[in-house]
């Protein structure tokens, strides 16, 4: 896994090598402690839903601001959670945003 390399995993997938499983739904406060020792962190979140969750979304954005690094999600929140992940990333400068536009008025 790259440095800054974010992974999404279904249900149900093995906690890869190396990854700190913080478990399901866990306090910020857990997630931000297990990224500050400098291992990749993996977060579970679950929710019935089939279409994206907002609630999820959201979740998913402030564990990746804290370094969460994987995440296991249900199955039609993948696509979602990778956009998500992708806007924090470029937030944060680790990424280049996919469309850059300038507005000048």
């Amino acid at each position: 896994m790259g440095l800054h390399e974010r992974w999404v995993l279904a249900p149900g997938a093995p906690v890869p090598d190396g990854v700190v499983d913080a478990g399901t739904a866990p306090p910020a406060a857990r997630v931000a402690e297990l990224a500050e020792s400098g291992g990749p962190v993996l977060v579970t979140l679950e929710t019935d839903a089939r279409e994206p969750d907002p609630g999820l979304l959201a979740a998913v954005s402030v564990y990746a601001w804290l370094g969460a690094r994987a995440f296991r999600v249900p199955p039609g929140q993948e696509d979602g959670v990778r956009q998500v992940l992708d806007m924090v990333a470029s937030i944060r400068g680790e990424r280049p945003p996919a469309v850059a536009r300038r507005g000048l008025a």
